[in-house]
């Protein structure tokens, strides 16, 4: 249980083994820096005095919308509560039967005198490409009084209208820690590291900035390329995706709750892997070898991974989950990520084992655009030159290697275990955490939000004690994969699973479907009412022992226990 207390001494550990380590995500569309036409000038109102006491980490706003029709979803940034003094983003979304490519959102503030905030248009959104129109930042509240605002919304040509009614608290209401957050850098041998202060990054540098040191050196020895300039690495306080994503710079989950999974050493490697891909070049990188270079550099995808087995265990009658590389080649990113991202590693390993890393270099750096923009004929028209192979030649070669794989039925059970915890992972940030959801995930521009001294986006997360719950049963599932413990694994995600769908239902009391969910929001909601934030639970009966924050990011351990049906503090 002491899990998180023990976190530097086993990354320690991990420094003194050398051990590779990983979890990817794919490359990030990041946003830009707004326009000017999204962004007005608040009118000046008289701020209101004496908020109310807000713990430490907030539940989400509420925002209430009259009817539109049809049913557009509207999204505010940052996620949760919204106070004065905020730097609000607004994304409208389409119905997902409607195409609203290239028509315009403008949307006003209604007062006296309307302002209007911004105007944009419609267009594709992130890997999932939904209809969406965004504006970042458009909405400075600086100098606006606690209280409801009432947004106007107008889509031409079309005339679609509707209204919502915005809550923006008052600012001295903010938690205290968030209140005072700010970005704070450091420089080591290969990178610069952005993080903000007072999270658990700030608190574990001095480990951090040892283990980035560390893996840029096992990139640098893995590419052959030594690093021209630092690498830039923003180091984020919550989870979005699957924890790490890299453009220009890097951009990696770090939270004592990370519901993700992953291994922030393994994020860290698997993302300098793609930088210095970057850098070396190519006139075209196919996303099949671009992520499984990643992978098979960085020795797995989420943990250390015998890739080879692992993707043999895919082809096995019990799985049956091998991805034709045709279709996972085309459309890389819609694919089930965790099994495209094995076949990827252990495509580019076979590769490498078959015909040299110099070959194998070679061809990656010779792939040129097909003129219809197919990544299948680029592949094609490269293997034909550089090993005289079509790609389903290549593809029954790898099959026929992976079945002579020694030990694969052993690796069935944690595969199959493994793509179920990151499908219901993904599950839970659609219903319940949209923003982190990868193929429409909300990752800003970090240069922009450091220019501008923006820390919401970043910080707030969706906090009630039902997110709490859940994401510390993922954890708890999570370590009982680590320990092969499948039973409790998948007992685990199923009543996550369970939860869900009373969810999706509509359910009251979605919590009451298992006696383990109900005790687990029991616990977070006691917490949660004393001042505490729940970040991971160790249950046996009428006893839990838990790590928890307060006001600050130090853990705390406390024990509870149950007594009259009700869990309290012991």
């Amino acid at each position: 249980m002491r899990r998180y207390l023990a976190m530097l001494f086993i990354l320690i550990l991990m420094l003194a083994c050398r051990l590779p380590l990983v979890a990817p995500v794919p490359t990030a569309t990041l946003l830009p820096l707004p326009s000017a036409t999204h962004t007005a000038q608040p009118p000046t109102l008289t701020p209101t005095a004496s908020p109310t006491s807000l713990p430490s980490e907030t539940p989400p706003a509420t925002h209430t919308a009259e009817a539109p029709t049809p049913d557009f979803e509207v999204e505010y940034h940052p996620d949760g509560p919204l106070y004065t003094g905020d730097q609000v983003s607004v994304s409208v979304i389409a119905p997902v039967d409607m195409n609203l490519e290239g028509a315009t959102l403008s949307i006003t503030l209604e007062q006296s005198e309307p302002v209007t905030l911004g105007v944009t248009n419609f267009s594709q959104w992130g890997i999932a490409g939904r209809s969406q129109a965004t504006m970042v930042w458009l909405w400075n509240t600086s100098g606006l009084a606690a209280g409801d605002y009432r947004l106007s919304y107008r889509i031409d040509p079309q005339g679609y209208t509707f209204t919502e009614t915005v809550t923006l608290l008052p600012e001295k209401a903010i938690p205290a820690a968030q209140a005072a957050a700010q970005w704070s850098e450091v420089t080591t041998e290969c990178c610069v590291l952005h993080f903000i202060t007072g999270t658990a990054a700030a608190r574990d540098l001095p480990a951090l900035t040892a283990m980035v040191d560390q893996q840029a050196e096992h990139a640098v020895q893995a590419m052959g390329i030594e690093f021209t300039e630092p690498i830039t690495i923003t180091v984020m306080p919550r989870v979005l995706g699957h924890g790490g994503f890299a453009s220009e710079e890097v951009y990696v989950s770090y939270l004592d709750r990370n519901y993700a999974a992953n291994s922030w050493e393994m994020v860290v490697h698997h993302e300098m892997i793609h930088i210095l891909d970057r850098r070396l070049g190519g006139d075209m990188r196919p996303s099949i070898l671009v992520e499984g270079l990643a992978v098979y550099l960085s020795g797995g995808h989420y943990k250390p991974e015998a890739l080879l087995p692992r993707a043999a265990a895919l082809l096995s009658e019990s799985l049956d989950l091998f991805i034709p590389l045709t279709a996972l080649a085309e459309d890389f990113y819609n694919s089930q990520h965790e099994i495209g991202y094995l076949e990827a590693g252990a495509l580019v390993q076979y590769m490498v084992e078959t015909y040299g890393w110099e070959r194998f270099s070679s061809f990656y750096r010779d792939i040129h655009p097909a003129a219809s923009g197919s990544q299948v004929e680029a592949l094609e028209a490269a293997l034909q030159v550089h090993f005289d192979l079509s790609l389903a030649e290549l593809e029954q070669a790898f099959i026929d290697f992976l079945m002579i794989q020694a030990d694969s039925e052993v690796w069935q059970e944690d595969v199959r275990l493994t793509v179920a915890y990151f499908d219901t992972l993904r599950r839970y940030q659609e219903i319940l955490d949209p923003s982190a959801y990868f193929k429409t995930a909300w990752l800003m521009d970090g240069p922009s939000m450091r220019e501008r001294g923006i820390t919401g986006d970043l910080l707030r997360s969706p906090g009630e004690p039902a997110n709490l719950a859940l994401e510390a049963l993922f954890i708890s599932a999570s370590d009982a994969m680590v320990n092969s413990d499948r039973a409790t694994t998948e007992m685990t995600l199923s009543v996550i699973n369970q939860v869900l769908d009373e969810m999706e239902a509509g359910k009251a009391e979605p919590f009451s479907v298992h006696p383990l969910a109900a005790d687990i929001l029991a616990i977070a909601n006691t917490l949660q009412q004393n001042g505490y934030w729940l970040q991971s639970v160790d249950l046996s009966g009428d006893t839990a022992s838990v790590l928890v924050t307060a006001d600050t990011m130090d853990l705390i351990e406390l024990d509870l226990i149950r007594q009259s049906g009700s869990w309290q503090i012991n």
